[in-house]
């Protein structure tokens, strides 16, 4: 069940990769800001995708945010997308934070889904939900 938004954020792809002609594996880059359990930060980000049959993307990422006041949270995550007509990429799955600050500290231990959206301008979009 879903619980709680926790987040959300906007932001810009700043870098794509070709990891391995395998596959093949690309790896994206980004930075965001945004919005988490009620404190504003900035982050970013670095993911791998890979296609698999029937026209989908399995990818792996990790990250981190800050926020003004210097609270940190790092998170991993997985998930599968799928290309959107006319440029760009859906995403769903799945986070988890880690992180030492009081302020974000709901973070720890919590399951969060997300949805990640980019444009064929390589703008982000981002949304977050507590997984209870």
């Amino acid at each position: 069940m879903l619980g709680e938004q926790f987040g959300e954020e906007q932001g810009k792809i700043t870098t794509y990769r070709v990891v391995s002609i395998e596959g093949p594996k690309v790896e994206v880059s980004f930075r965001s800001t945004g919005k988490i359990v009620g404190a504003e930060y900035r982050g970013f980000g670095t993911y791998w995708s890979i296609p698999k049959p029937g026209g989908h993307l399995q990818g792996e990422g990790q990250g981190v945010l800050m926020t003004a006041d210097g609270d940190m949270a790092s998170w991993s995550g997985n998930g599968i997308g799928k290309f959107k007509p006319g440029g760009g990429l859906s995403w769903r799955g799945v986070l988890y934070y880690s992180t030492a600050s009081q302020k974000l500290a709901k973070l720890n231990g919590t399951t969060v889904v997300f949805e990640h959206e980019s444009d064929a301008n390589d703008n982000i979009t981002s949304k977050i939900w507590e997984w209870k």
